[in-house]
């Protein structure tokens, strides 16, 4: 992913054992990270528990906010794509209990489409 992609908000894919060996802490022991996709410096982690949203903050990423989702949690999704005049495809995520969804932007080139497949497989 190049400077530019990150610099517009485009999801990629990131190596799931790269993923593994940093959230190592974080996971649980038999939990294993299926895929994970970057968002600049965020991460959208698909474990074969829970989806993980991993965000840096501030100037220097230092501080980092991890937010877990337990599929059975996700009662609906919603996947905008980029048209033509849109510089953004959209991502909306309903989790019970939550009084607001889960918003994320990105960029028009984004995988917006291998994210909603990702969520697809773990919550229907």
């Amino acid at each position: 992913m190049g400077l530019l992609d990150n610099l517009m908000g485009n999801a990629s894919d990131v190596d799931a054992a790269s993923v593994q060996e940093d959230l190592s802490d974080l996971l649980l022991p038999d939990e294993k990270v299926e895929v994970a996709f970057a968002v600049f410096r965020d991460l959208f982690v698909f474990s074969s528990r829970r989806l993980l949203l991993v965000d840096k903050q501030g100037m220097t990423g230092k501080k980092v906010e991890y937010h877990s989702v337990p599929y059975r949690a996700i009662t609906q999704f919603k996947v905008e794509t980029a048209g033509t005049f849109d510089a953004e495809a959209e991502l909306e995520i309903h989790v019970s209990g939550g009084a607001a969804p889960i918003r994320k932007t990105f960029g028009k080139k984004s995988n917006i489409m291998g994210v909603q497949k990702a969520l697809a497989e773990h919550v229907l």
